[in-house]
């Protein structure tokens, strides 16, 4: 271990973040970790138009002058590197842009409103209240998203003057703005996720390898906040860990806590599950790891797919004589490509091999935290109307093409699983899918997307 940081701006960032932390609790007690909250967002309305005339002495029949409306503000999130909680969010629930202002004569362009922006943190994952699906995740690269636009500014009656209609007393409204209830959560950004039951040793071990100072005391339920630490290893080498709170049977289900706890597991790339390897409270450290990995399954199966290694915690309170825990574990666990490691988080033995051979793990996985694909597209006024076309070229392909289908796939990733389902719901309710069909596609026909070409079948 060295005393060296890093010089990563990421874990420069989570140390800034962690010294915040830990300065809000001296002398105040710890700080309440909000990682939820539901708030209203709504955009502005577009100004209305104009309606006026020229009215000049020399010029007696002076046509419409009257002058568009200004557009309504966005609603726009924002990351923002000095927050690392969602408390803000319980005392402001309402947010809501200015609107346009509206045009005025003489030609003269209402002035478009100020967009309102929220600052959240890092991780912050914006869902649809009603549907629970995701509007944007807040990670990695996205550092700023309009999530609801404003209204387009109303045209003056300028706009319509025509050869037989010269003297058009009529303007357009501006759009209306658009509203919604969201739901926020803040899931934490962390390489590696400590799991266990509640009083296995977590918070000793994150508190022995990080410069994390969680509270750690004898008794059930000992964290009720993930905490997070940089770990840092010769040569530069390092990653972020956190201690997710103690897990319970039926966490998968809500039990307690449990969903406030899995939520922050799914961003990790690498678990440990922590253990009492000498059941120092009389239980059993194999029913332990599958009543905690069954928990895991049941409440995202992915979860189990990602490296696990098994931390055997409290060796130093085996009883000589005894028959060794971490073997038990290792006959049974390590035939299913689970590693045990026999560690004392009091005393630091095998911390150190457990900690490279983890390191040794993340280079083996996507260095890019896990992004939270889009789920729920806002639809505004005039989305519907976009056209596109479906045609057959000289191949026998069907080419469907169009400002929907090019903004559609602007915001859709076919590379994962959710956001191709999100692309064949697309075709379903927009109708194209009926299109195809009344051209006459077949299963098995090919069906080209600016550059993309897929298969059709029902």
């Amino acid at each position: 271990m060295t005393d060296g940081l890093h010089t990563d701006t990421r874990y420069e960032a989570f140390l800034k973040l962690l010294t915040m932390r830990q300065s809000t609790r001296k002398g105040q007690g710890e700080t309440m970790f909000a990682d939820r909250a539901k708030i209203f967002i709504k955009s502005g309305k577009g100004g209305d138009g104009h309606v006026s005339f020229r009215r000049e002495l020399y010029v007696p029949a002076g046509g419409p002058d009257g002058g568009d409306g200004g557009r309504g503000g966005d609603i726009i999130f924002e990351v923002d590197s000095g927050l690392n909680t969602l408390t803000d969010f319980r005392h402001v629930r309402k947010y809501v842009a200015k609107d346009g202002a509206p045009g005025g004569k003489k030609r003269c362009h209402g002035a478009d409103a100020e967009d309102r922006i929220i600052k959240v943190p890092e991780g912050t994952v914006i869902k649809d209240f009603e549907s629970g699906k995701v509007i944007a995740d807040m990670s990695g690269e996205n550092r700023r998203e309009v999530i609801l636009k404003g209204g387009k500014g109303g045209l003056g009656n300028m706009n319509f003057a025509t050869a037989t209609m010269q003297v058009p007393k009529y303007a357009q409204p501006g759009q209306p703005g658009h509203e919604l209830w969201v739901q926020l959560e803040l899931k934490v950004i962390a390489d590696v996720g400590l799991v266990g039951f509640p009083n296995v040793g977590k918070s000793t071990l994150l508190s022995r390898v990080s410069n994390a100072r969680p509270r750690i005391a004898n008794y059930h339920f000992t964290t009720l906040n993930p905490h997070l630490g940089v770990v840092d290893l010769d040569g530069g080498a390092g990653f972020i860990m956190a201690d997710i709170p103690g897990l319970i049977e039926g966490a998968s289900e809500g039990v307690g806590l449990g969903h406030d706890f899995l939520r922050h597991i799914e961003r990790t790339r690498v678990l440990i599950h922590v253990v009492d390897a000498a059941g120092t409270e009389g239980r059993n450290p194999v029913e332990d790891i599958r009543t905690i990995h069954a928990e895991l399954k049941k409440y995202n199966s992915d979860l189990l797919r990602r490296p696990i290694v098994i931390a055997a915690n409290k060796m130093d309170a085996v009883y000589p004589g005894d028959e060794d825990p971490s073997e038990i574990l290792r006959r049974e666990f390590e035939p299913e490509g689970i590693p045990v490691f026999p560690i004392s988080a009091v005393s630091g033995k095998g911390v150190h091999k457990l900690l490279y051979a983890v390191y040794g793990l993340l280079q083996t996985v996507d260095p890019e935290p896990v992004i939270f694909e889009k789920e729920f597209e806002i639809e505004y006024a005039g989305d519907r109307n976009l056209p596109y076309t479906v045609e057959q070229d000289g191949d026998g392909a069907f080419v469907v093409e169009g400002p929907r289908i090019e903004k559609m796939l602007g915001y859709t990733n076919l590379e994962s699983e959710k956001g191709f389902q999100f692309f064949q719901k697309f075709l379903k309710e927009n109708g194209i899918l009926d299109d195809l069909e009344a051209a006459g596609i077949q299963e098995g026909d090919t069906v080209r997307m600016y550059g993309l070409a897929f298969d059709y079948y029902k």
